[in-house]
């Protein structure tokens, strides 16, 4: 196993141009990397689905659906060269369209929580779903990880790429205004899967993104990834109440059971006592980024499998990271490996705003107006047995 850095410094000298050299733009495909897309299915109200295969120069591959952007897999190597798929899924479309647990999906309009199903803006109060207890998750019991997007290739430099894009009429799971959604998915030949989303409305709304992926670097149902080390950049936490909704403060993570400022297996402390564990029946958490820029790209966590020896990097333009241990699986749902999937068989790295921001006016704004983009991109790097390297400080 190598040794890496165990202080945080490395957080505030990030090197962008590596990070998105190749970042979407203009001009002629890898001729090595491949898009490919087949049927998958019918969805229940008669809509078709399809599958798309993206391969990069390495032979990384990532797989996902039209309906709701699913990921179903990401197939990488490990220090053998052995490729196996990193994220879990779900064997069949029935099973993303009935199952609980939002596999690899687009998650909105709002990821995460809203308390009490309900915020004002303007004035208004706007009255949501409740899907969690009196609470509003993930946007609602019908939200955008279970609409059938329009999927168009794009042609980048040095990969291969899509956009997703999806238009949520005026009152969609009870949200103001029309919301026009696009979602790029881009592999490049650096083994690097960037998701970029590009959001507008006609109308004041509150909105949240993020991608719903379970990974395990051992292999989708190799077991638990409890002994797989975390680093979080994240000096702070936003606590939560007996259900799960934030309270408003921003804690510090220190002497805490979330403290993931040095890599530590997620295990280590998944039994404590420590109220907020008890609360989220272990990680459910979202973590304050140390960002010195608002809005800039920086180096939000990694994960690092010592068997394997593989490791994702994430990086991120949004404020906070969302680890969640998968603690609500309990072996009743069969996954795409043909095993049950069980508590802390996956975890997730959730970029995203806060929960509840728009009854939390100390948190970062959700609000987004006509004539605005909400912009955000989220970076996964995937390699092995790779230190966090020495880079030149960020630009102020």
């Amino acid at each position: 196993m190598r040794n890496y850095p165990s202080d945080m410094h490395f957080t505030r000298s990030l090197a962008i141009a590596v990070i998105l050299a190749p970042a979407i733009a203009g001009g002629a495909a890898n001729a090595a990397a491949t898009f490919d897309r087949a049927p998958y299915g019918t969805t229940q109200d008669g809509q078709a689905v399809d599958i798309y295969t993206m391969t990069n120069d390495p032979g990384l591959r990532v797989r996902f659906l039209s309906y709701g952007g699913v990921i179903t897999e990401i197939h990488v190597p490990d220090r053998t060269g052995r490729l196996d798929n990193i994220a879990l899924g779900l064997r069949t479309l029935g099973d993303y369209e009935t199952l609980p647990g939002h596999f690899g999906a687009i998650t909105g309009r709002y990821a995460n929580r809203i308390g009490g199903a309900q915020f004002t803006l303007n004035g208004q109060t706007y009255h949501l779903i409740a899907n969690n207890g009196r609470n509003t998750l993930h946007g609602g019991p019908n939200a955008l990880d279970h609409r059938v997007w329009t999927v168009s290739p794009l042609t980048v430099p040095e990969g291969v790429a899509a956009t997703l894009s999806y238009v949520s009429p005026e009152g969609d799971q009870n949200f103001p205004g029309a919301l026009t959604t696009q979602v790029t998915y881009t592999l490049t030949k650096d083994d690097v899967l960037q998701i970029a989303y590009v959001v507008s409305t006609d109308k004041d709304t509150v909105i949240n993104f993020t991608n719903h992926s379970y990974f395990n670097l051992a292999g989708n149902g190799s077991g638990s990834v409890a002994d797989q080390l975390l680093l979080v950049s994240a000096d702070s936490y936003t606590p939560t109440g007996p259900d799960q909704i934030p309270t408003g403060e921003i804690a510090p993570v220190e002497g805490t059971p979330l403290d993931f400022r040095q890599m530590m297996p997620i295990g280590a402390r998944l039994n404590s006592a420590f109220k907020q564990m008890v609360y989220g029946r272990g990680y459910d958490h979202n973590f304050v980024l140390n960002k010195p820029s608002v809005g800039g790209m920086t180096f939000a966590a990694r994960a690092y499998d010592q068997r394997t020896g593989r490791t994702v990097d994430c990086f991120t333009t949004e404020p906070g990271v969302q680890v969640y241990t998968s603690n609500g699986m309990n072996g009743s749902i069969v996954g795409s490996s043909g095993t049950t999937y069980r508590q802390t068989e996956g975890f997730t790295l959730e970029t995203q705003h806060f929960p509840d921001s728009p009854n939390k006016p100390n948190f970062p704004s959700t609000e987004l107006k006509p004539g605005q983009e909400f912009r955000s991109t989220t970076i996964f790097r995937f390699a092995t047995d790779t230190p966090l390297p020495p880079l030149p400080p960020l630009p102020r």
